[in-house]
């Protein structure tokens, strides 16, 4: 043992002689330690990339899950998108058919409220009244009666909500709605504010309804035609 330690210390000096003495001793050592640290960091290294390498995965995991997610979701957008375009031309149609027989139901009454003792804008007074409490769209006791702003004669007029109307029984162009667009501009001015707008006609040409309606979409204005002639 004693033996053994006395070869040991003796190694030890002689390493320690060639270290201090022979340079390219002490070069090879140190290239010998420097590749063992760039080993060991190398252990680390790989290391980390595989637990980058597993994160990595599970972000790949959670991405295809995503993607999986969003066209589910893209899906589920078109058809809502299918749903409401076919529930956008139900409600044309459902306007179509409400339009129609509002003008149905014009052209009739027009003609019964000369038996009924009122005037043809007497009678759109009290059935536009009656239709829009009955909707809630005006209070319960509110009635549309003839209205005066600033001199200029108002067939339909109602002061909270502001309505603004006009009535004829027959049109053979688009003068009927530029009067009433310049009523409208009357009411504008009074109160300041945007008046509801309504413009009723138990006949009118052809032509003239086509301009009518074009200017009446344009204007917000709700237009009711009884009848249509050539």
């Amino acid at each position: 043992m004693m033996e053994m330690s006395s070869e040991l210390s003796e190694l030890k000096a002689k390493i320690f002689a060639l270290l201090r003495e022979d340079e390219e001793f002490r070069y090879a050592v140190a290239g010998i330690l420097g590749l063992e640290e760039i080993l060991r960091r190398l252990d680390r290294h790989e290391a980390e990339l595989i637990k980058l390498r597993e994160d990595f995965n599970k972000l790949r995991e959670d991405f295809n899950k995503l993607r999986e997610d969003f066209n589910k979701i893209r899906e589920d957008f078109n058809k809502m998108l299918e749903v409401i375009r076919h529930l956008q031309e139900g409600h044309a149609r459902l306007e179509r058919r409400i339009t129609s027989l509002e003008s149905a139901m014009i052209s009739g009454f027009g003609e019964i409220s000369k038996f009924a003792g009122l005037t043809f804008e007497e009678f759109v007074r009290k059935f536009l009244s009656a239709s829009l409490r009955k909707s809630g769209e005006i209070p319960g006791d509110a009635e549309i009666t003839r209205g005066l702003i600033y001199g200029e004669e108002i067939n339909l007029f109602l002061e909270d909500p502001l309505i603004v109307g006009e009535v004829t029984g027959y049109a053979e162009s688009p003068d009927e709605i530029t009067k009433l667009l310049r009523k409208i501009e009357l009411a504008k001015a009074k109160y300041s504010k945007e008046p509801r707008k309504f413009l009723v006609i138990l006949t009118a040409k052809s032509d003239a309804a086509r301009e009518i309606r074009r200017i009446a979409e344009e204007k917000g204005i709700e237009l009711i035609i009884g009848k249509l002639v050539d």
